[in-house]
């Protein structure tokens, strides 16, 4: 739900303005699910050794730190910095590394939320570690259960089922959530729940929050109100309309509302489809055949294509790119790219991969060395708005429901089950992850092993 603007006809920036909101504004109970350390937690789940030790997850390749454990964010270490500019600090203090495991993490976060929507119907997945909930007329807090309560009921629940512990903020609106579910992961007495719903506290919360740290107020806003000397949440809440308006606009004078318990962003519990999707990689080492490049480019495809139909629609253009290594002449890097305006838009798998390998070939050159690869679809249009062609020969019914039964075994048996042919079995181009842990949970062959006398 977004406030109404009215604003007067004589208004200029800093002069007066009318704001008016519906009464439901004031009374929703909203609350973010936040799972603490997700990655380092996902890995903790299946190795308990783990438990207490400093842990770094790695990008792919293993090149860059992507989530810290609390133990390692003890050290002198963040998240986005090139391993090999930590790896002394990491090797010195004993830091566990761990490669990436997305195919875990996700299905962990599926785990999660399937466990949340069991608990209330009206839930926005805000990310893969993170859920909005609202309270508002959910049938079992009618019946008189308390929230703070009900929200511990949850946070036990999902770590007895799934293992991952998370943090609950409880508050009127999305900003105030985000504010108090910080303050229930560092705070011992809060039990990972902070109910700041109407609290004589809040103002003392909003108190030890950085205005950097404010969800919504960016590097260069957060710079713009230090100026001013707005410098915590607190004072960012009593700054005058006029001067937010000025120095942020109209979506920092909503951000100032969150922070005064009026909501003005409502659950997106039905989000839209992308406008455009990519599928790229890094490789493991420098490839120079052709056949290795379609290997990956058929594999980019098909992963990319699963997307497009999950979200039901269609792409009317495609574009593949290249990235080769240094020149020696040059000593520059070159991205080379073939864009395909496809006949009619489609979501098939076979004919983005046809399409896409004659972009590979009229990229590739013979001797050259690439380092990294992808595909994009662009132009996207709801797969049931898709024109056939009139010289259509193939029967797209019939394709369609092979596609639906590749990505509903795919679904169930792990990503990659059933892949086309020109995906190849070896993939010696794949990124290092030299220090992956297994797919415990959606790949049969590395299932947990319990050994018994």
């Amino acid at each position: 739900m977004r406030i109404p603007m009215k604003l007067k006809a004589d208004h200029l920036p800093g002069g007066p303005e009318e704001i008016s909101y519906p009464p439901e504004a004031l009374g929703q109970s909203l609350a973010l699910v936040d799972c603490n350390n997700f990655y380092a937690s996902c890995e903790r789940v299946f190795n308990p050794k783990l438990n207490g030790q400093p842990i770094v997850v790695l990008s792919s390749n293993d090149a860059c730190i992507i989530a810290l454990s609390n133990e390692a964010k003890e050290f002198d270490i963040k998240v986005g910095e090139p391993l090999f500019e930590k790896r002394q600090i990491i090797e010195k203090n004993n830091i566990v590394m761990c490669s990436s495991n997305f195919n875990l993490y996700g299905d962990m976060s599926r785990r999660v939320m399937d466990l949340l929507s069991g608990f209330i119907s009206d839930i926005e997945i805000y990310s893969i570690d993170e859920a909005f909930l609202n309270f508002s007329g959910c049938a079992n807090l009618d019946k008189g259960k308390d929230i703070t309560e009900y929200a511990r009921t949850i946070r036990q629940t999902i770590l007895k089922c799934t293992g991952i512990p998370v943090s609950i903020g409880l508050a009127r609106t999305k900003t105030l959530t985000k504010i108090a579910s910080k303050l229930a992961k560092k705070s011992k007495k809060a039990g990972g729940v902070l109910n700041l719903i109407d609290s004589p506290y809040l103002d003392k919360a909003l108190e030890k929050i950085h205005v950097v740290d404010v969800w919504g107020v960016g590097i260069k806003s957060a710079r713009k109100l230090i100026e001013k000397g707005i410098r915590n949440a607190l004072q960012l809440k009593e700054a005058s309309d006029s001067r937010i308006r000025h120095t942020m606009g109209i979506n920092g004078l909503r951000l100032v509302y969150e922070l005064r318990g009026i909501s003005c962003h409502s659950l997106d519990n039905c989000p839209r489809p992308k406008k455009g999707i990519l599928c790229s990689q890094s490789f493991g080492r420098k490839v120079t055949d052709i056949a290795e490049l379609k290997q990956a480019i058929t594999a980019f495809v098909a992963n990319a294509a699963e997307r497009l139909r999950k979200q039901k629609s269609a792409a009317r253009h495609l574009t593949v790119f290249m990235l080769t290594g240094f020149s020696e002449d040059k000593q520059v890097e070159k991205n080379q790219s073939v864009s395909i305006k496809l006949p009619t838009a489609t979501n098939l798998s076979s004919e983005l991969i046809r399409q896409a390998m004659k972009a590979v070939e009229k990229i590739y050159q013979n001797g050259q060395s690439y380092k990294r690869a992808g595909v994009r679809f662009d132009e996207l249009v709801p797969s049931e708005q898709t024109q056939i062609s009139l010289f259509e020969q193939s029967d797209s019914d019939k394709t369609s429901r092979l596609m639906e039964t590749v990505d509903r075994l795919n679904d169930k048996l792990g990503s990659g089950a059933l892949r086309y042919g020109t995906q190849g079995a070896m993939h010696p181009w794949k990124a290092k992850s030299e220090m992956v842990s297994p797919r415990y949970t959606t790949c049969w062959d590395e299932l947990a092993e319990v050994l018994a006398n």
